[in-house]
């Protein structure tokens, strides 16, 4: 089976296509520090051929949920290094995800700042967790010019940051409703600066921190999560198939790791001008890059769409969370275990660490 082949990554060999997707579980403590149930955690699946971990807050201005980890701080480096040495020793390979949350989030996480975003327009759809509880979502801040060029140095730190611990490589994540996919769509972006009005400069944001990023970090060592089709948190483009095809054909003038497409939930009501066919097969043709497809596969469906041959890894989240032996029960064939969706997030190592092995 193709799951099972060595992939290589630039100078990196993943010993199979078996991808740890980015998962947030909201197991840090209030100051954004993860300890050694995080570490055991990451070293119990690093037979994945490749991690790709939670989702890493930047910065504090870029906080969106309590709980949820920092590169930002000495103390929190120090804790990520434990983490890339225990995944490194059990001879794992281990990418860092960079978070900015923008407007998915709320004053009360942030010490009474409201959240940022491209355009004052909240969310209106849904609440938000918070250490309050439920909430509604605020109407975030418009971000200047100046706040966005703060930003892109924040990515690049906390880029130096995760490869200076040890990190194998960086995802920027520009998916699921967050800062960067803010900036992407209509519905979230109405600047009339360069950094709004058009498909270009809708995608100047992201391709301005994705040439930093690779220019800083190197080639080969830097990729980008995006989720064309996803509607959550408002995210709603006029024209998606314009837009990523603009942003994916700019992408390949760069020298990446990976692109990681993210299929759309079926939870979620997709507008009506969506086009209703494989996110895969409309936007993973267009990229040059290696590419790793994320969205509920199984075993055979992951073996399946490789088959295909335009997909070249694929990542798993919920059964990589309950079977920290997954390739293993994969490659048997064997039964798997089922995940306890009400441990998912917070807590301890109920849901987290103790899920057994074969």
């Amino acid at each position: 089976m193709k799951l099972f082949e060595q992939l290589q990554l630039g100078d990196l060999t993943l010993k199979n296509r078996i991808v740890m997707s980015p998962m947030t579980r909201s197991r840090a403590d209030i100051n954004g520090l993860v300890g050694d149930l995080t570490t055991l955690y990451y070293s119990q699946r690093a037979n994945a051929g490749l991690i790709i971990s939670e989702a890493i807050n930047i910065s504090e201005r870029a906080i969106g949920s309590p709980f949820t980890p920092g590169i930002y701080k000495p103390e929190h480096l120090e804790a990520w290094q434990k983490i890339t040495k225990a995944v490194h020793d059990n001879g794992g390979i281990i990418f860092a995800q960079l978070w900015h949350a923008g407007r998915v989030g709320h004053s009360v996480d942030r010490k009474g700042e409201l959240p940022e975003a491209p355009s004052a327009i909240g969310i209106k759809t849904g609440q938000h967790f918070t250490m309050e509880g439920m909430k509604d979502y605020e109407t975030p801040r418009e971000l200047t010019s100046e706040d966005i060029l703060a930003i892109i140095e924040d990515y690049v730190q906390a880029a130096k940051n995760v490869m200076a611990v040890g990190f194998d490589g960086v995802e920027f994540h520009a998916a699921n409703g967050y800062l960067p996919h803010q900036f992407l769509a209509e519905s979230s972006n109405l600047r009339t600066d360069k950094y709004g009005g058009s498909v270009e400069n809708n995608c100047r944001f992201v391709l301005e921190v994705m040439e930093r990023l690779v220019k800083e970090i190197g080639s080969k060592k830097i990729s980008i999560k995006i989720s064309p089709l996803q509607p959550y948190g408002d995210i709603i483009s006029e024209n998606p198939i314009k837009t990523y095809s603009y942003l994916i054909q700019e992408l390949n003038k760069l020298d990446l790791a990976f692109v990681h497409l993210m299929k759309r939930g079926t939870q979620y009501e997709i507008p009506s001008h969506y086009p209703t066919g494989d996110e895969i097969e409309i936007f993973g043709k267009l990229t040059n890059h290696t590419l790793l497809a994320n969205g509920g596969y199984d075993r055979d469906s992951g073996e399946a769409e490789l088959q295909k041959g335009i997909a070249d890894i694929i990542a798993y989240g919920t059964l990589f969370l309950a079977n920290p032996d997954l390739p293993k029960r994969f490659e048997l064939n064997a039964e798997l275990n089922q995940p306890d969706y009400s441990t998912m997030f917070g807590g301890g190592e109920k849901g987290y660490t103790d899920y057994p092995f074969m």
